[in-house]
């Protein structure tokens, strides 16, 4: 089920509007040094962090989909670094069970502590329940990232399909698909490929689309029904010569008509849940958007002994904010906008 290319004409004009809010004065901008490392077991293959409604954290490494406690204790692993290879998950109680994960490419936590994965490799979604147990899988051609959304559904990116989203029921059916492509390259593979992106998503079940690669860094929302209702767009003077050195790299790889290969531009995007606010990071660069699309500040991200920090994982939480990095792990920070009161 298609939603109408209309739709997203519909909303050009929020669009814009959100993008110019975007660039509005009156920013901070400053240095942000982590607190501590957590997790220490965690840092090469890192892919993801999240957080259930329950106070556990979620962990998606090279090592599979590990599970802590508020005290950081580590009670669940699922899953296997290597394709068709059956390996043991442990709980805190000692049981064990079998789980089969090809490539976990990201992951997700809905509302009842289920866990999606996006196993690339397998081209499969694949649920499970919240102590571990493989509940059901569907198919999917190369996923990318996945959102949990309410009632059961899941949003997810792939890398071929000519909509940036897919969004499946409880069934794996997929139900709707949305999402134009921006036109940034004129060789169709090249430019899909460019379409790439990451996803997130709200409380209020809204889908939040981070391009990877765009030249200017671009998250668009879309409520659950594919309308679009903002973009929120990095436009800046401070980007603009990334922006242009992005789109002659592109340039040149049009005429090479080899496999495309990039490095990311957008690398991070983290959604507070109850708030709408976007978090999004540019290597060691964090932005904050306010709901509205308004980008409030821009900080520099170091390690406690002030180590640049690129970050590849996001999680905002009420007072705090913890930031994936592969190979250095995971840090905790303060969250700045509180303690600066902004």
């Amino acid at each position: 089920m298609n939603v109408s290319n209309l739709l997203f004409k519909s909303c050009a004009s929020l669009c814009v509007l959100a993008a110019t809010a975007a660039i509005a004065p009156a920013q901070y901008e400053g240095e942000l040094t982590a607190k501590r490392r957590l997790f220490p077991e965690v840092g090469v293959g890192l892919r993801a962090i999240k957080r259930g409604d329950s106070d556990q954290t979620y962990v998606l490494s090279s090592q599979g989909v590990m599970v802590f406690d508020a005290k950081d204790h580590k009670l669940l692993t699922i899953g296997s670094p290597a394709a068709d290879v059956f390996t043991s998950k442990t709980i805190a109680s000692g049981a064990t069970a079998a789980a089969r994960q090809s490539f976990a490419e990201d992951f997700d936590v809905d509302a009842a502590g289920q866990i999606y994965v996006a196993d690339r490799a397998a081209n499969l979604i694949v649920e499970y329940s919240a102590d571990g147990n493989r509940l059901k899988s569907f198919h999917v051609n190369a996923p990318l990232s996945l959102a949990a959304l309410p009632d059961g559904e899941v949003a997810v990116a792939t890398l071929h399909d000519p909509h940036l989203i897919l969004v499946f029921d409880k069934n794996g059916r997929d139900i709707r698909d949305f999402g134009e492509l921006e036109e940034i390259s004129s060789r169709e593979d090249l430019n899909r490929y460019l379409n790439s992106g990451y996803l997130a998503s709200d409380a209020r079940g809204n889908i939040y689309y981070a391009f990877i690669y765009t030249p200017e860094p671009t998250v668009r929302q879309y409520d659950r029904n594919g309308y679009a209702s903002q973009t929120i767009q990095f436009t800046e003077i401070e980007a603009f010569a990334a922006a242009q050195a992005a789109r002659k790299e592109i340039e040149r790889q049009e005429h090479k008509g080899k496999q495309p290969a990039f490095k990311p531009i957008l690398t991070a995007i983290g959604v507070v849940r109850a708030s709408g606010e976007v978090w999004i990071a540019l290597h060691n660069r964090l932005l904050r958007f306010d709901k509205d699309g308004y980008r409030k500040a821009t900080y520099q991200l170091y390690t406690p002994d002030g180590t640049r920090l690129d970050a590849n994982s996001i999680l905002v939480e009420k007072d705090r904010i913890l930031i994936g990095s592969d190979p250095l792990g995971i840090f905790e920070f303060e969250r700045p906008d509180i303690k600066l009161g902004q």
